[in-house]
């Protein structure tokens, strides 16, 4: 039934003209504007007058035999864009889609899963005012400094709390972050590098005590991708000497960049920013999926101003496929980074946009 259910709320399937209000509406989305100060804890918590949000937590856990593990749980909060006067706690107004998984490389791909639903009936939804994020046994809350996520998937399971320390990190403009050339392609946007993580994961029958370190991303918007934007190439990364690294590219259809932005914090916290001229993302090796045929930058560097990373991915194969809940596939996966050839820290690249143009 959750197969048949995520169906149909991916794929938009009309209703029965009886169904149909005679003359639906757009809703009106909330804007994204300069000059609006992020408050806490109140935006931690869901901004349902906006389009589309994300909470997207990545990182690195080591198993008590000394494994390496990536681990990925995105919540995704949508809005409807058509209004309805339905009066019912089930009318569809805001959806939820989860995606969850381990980088794996004794399996040597992802273990991975999704779920989705329409925010109703407190089985699905997506609090204001502070994190707390959930569909059915899946979710993501936090209390005072500690993340807690829990995913019960085919394949796996988890866990987990992440420990946060300091305030947020703000990215852009004081968490106004450009996406593209016109003002309203922008998302309001911090991160929170460092989580110290804790917990258990559970796969094969086993259940295994996991520690590492991880991050979090927090964006909403309204209005996204520039009109000649086909997807991006994204890294969070914390880096070894405390500091940390976000850096991200808007690419179009020839592998241009159309927009791009950096910040890098030092261990103190404070940041330099980086804009479109300052970033640069070079591919130096590709992986073609076996599954969709789509060719990944799996190894990529990164420029930041005058300093270069060199990512390279735990694994080649850590391809998502989300057709089933936000209908697109993307590579997904757990990097080292290294400068001048040293290790310099670990993090998270996301290549969205090779399989096919992304639409939000």
């Amino acid at each position: 039934m959750r197969r048949r259910t995520f169906l149909l709320l991916s794929t938009g399937i009309a209703l029965p003209a009886r169904a149909r209000p005679s003359q639906p509406l757009k809703v009106d989305f909330a804007r994204v504007e300069p000059g609006r100060p992020l408050e806490f804890p109140r935006d931690h918590g869901s901004h349902p007058d906006y389009r589309i949000e994300w909470w997207y937590i990545t990182g690195w856990l080591r198993t008590e035999t000394g494994e390496d593990v990536g681990v990925q749980v995105t919540f995704f909060r949508s809005r409807n864009e058509w209004r309805t006067e339905n009066p019912s706690a089930l009318a569809p107004r805001q959806f939820v889609f989860a995606h969850a998984a381990l980088a794996d490389t004794k399996l040597g791909r992802l273990r991975h899963d999704q779920r989705g639903g329409r925010a109703a009936l407190g089985l699905v939804g997506a609090d204001q005012g502070n994190t707390r994020v959930w569909i059915d046994d899946w979710r993501l809350e936090l209390e005072e400094n500690r993340y807690r996520a829990q995913v019960a998937a085919a394949e796996f399971a988890y866990r987990l709390d992440f420990v946060a320390s300091g305030p947020p990190l703000l990215q852009g403009d004081a968490g106004y972050s450009r996406k593209g050339g016109l003002p309203e392609q922008a998302s309001y946007y911090y991160s929170r590098p460092h989580l110290e993580v804790s917990g258990t994961i559970e796969r094969d029958g086993r259940s295994e005590r996991v520690t590492g370190r991880a991050w979090l991303d927090h964006e909403w918007s309204s209005e996204y991708l520039a009109s000649d934007a086909v997807g991006w190439d994204w890294v969070g990364a914390n880096l070894d000497d405390g500091g940390a690294l976000m850096a991200f590219r808007m690419r179009n259809r020839a592998g241009g960049t159309v927009w791009a932005a950096a910040t890098l914090a030092s261990p103190d916290r404070s940041a330099r920013l980086f804009g479109p001229g300052d970033v640069r993302f070079e591919a130096q090796r590709l992986w073609t999926s076996p599954r969709t045929g789509a060719t990944y930058p799996v190894v990529m560097s990164v420029r930041a101003g005058n300093a270069t990373w060199v990512l390279e991915p735990l694994m080649s194969d850590q391809e998502l496929d989300s057709r089933l809940s936000v209908g697109t596939v993307y590579w997904e996966g757990a990097v080292r980074l290294l400068r001048d050839g040293h290790p310099a820290g670990r993090g998270y690249l996301e290549l969205t946009g090779y399989f096919s143009p992304l639409r939000l």
